[in-house]
């Protein structure tokens, strides 16, 4: 991985750290700053890092391995595959608005209005559509 590209993680977070391992890592494959045949840290190295154990690097990077984000390989480590984009289905659809909901909600609780989170999230698809193409 390189070595402007940071990870960071709240221990303190009611959400776990080996998913937050896996959404930054995902999120950077997404925004296309990590690209296919890309090397991450190892397991032991990543959890150096980023101050954990490194079961929890490992469940971050089996959880990307089993969605299609990374191969796994002994003496090879976790390296970024060329991924199929899936079509999605209804739960998965469901799944996401109970999530962006509830990012809304915490964004208005924070002080965020409706206007700045369609913009913000406007301006971030567009962003990431470009590095797609």
């Amino acid at each position: 991985m390189e070595s402007d590209l940071v990870i960071r993680i709240d221990l303190k977070s009611v959400t776990p750290a080996y998913r937050q391992i896996a959404d930054a890592i995902r999120a950077l494959i997404v925004e296309g700053r990590l690209k296919p045949d890309d090397h991450l840290p190892t397991v032991r190295q990543l959890a150096v890092d980023l101050v954990v154990h490194h079961n929890t690097v490992a469940q971050a990077y089996r959880e990307l391995a089993s969605e299609g984000w990374l191969d796994l390989r002994r003496r090879r480590g976790a390296v970024v595959t060329r991924r199929r984009k899936p079509s999605p289905t209804r739960d998965v659809q469901t799944r996401f608005d109970q999530r962006l909901r509830e990012l809304i909600a915490k964004a208005h609780t924070e002080g965020l209005d409706s206007r700045a989170i369609a913009s913000a999230l406007t301006r971030l698809s567009r962003k990431m559509k470009e590095t797609q193409s």
